[in-house]
């Protein structure tokens, strides 16, 4: 119990301040002029296009309902034979 309440408050404090990190970093998007806020979403946009995964490697993105592969394919066939 101890140890639970330990973690669970440093887990709030954590996201307290990712909380009040988000808040701030909107109230500045809004403040910006419009000019700026469409030269931070292009130079946002290349940085994506540059560091983007290469053709044939797996993406964090890419696992879900429609993954390209199964991570538990090797487990299942293990279990099945």
């Amino acid at each position: 119990q101890e140890h639970y309440n330990m973690l669970n408050q440093k887990i709030n404090y954590k996201w307290d301040f990712v909380i009040m990190q988000a808040k701030e970093q909107y109230k500045a998007g809004k403040e910006r002029k419009k000019a700026d806020r469409y030269a931070l979403d292009c130079q946002e946009r290349a940085y994506w296009l540059v560091n983007r995964t290469p053709p044939g490697m797996l993406d964090i993105l890419e696992y879900g309902l429609d993954r390209v592969t199964d991570p538990n394919e090797n487990k299942v066939n293990q279990v099945r034979q």
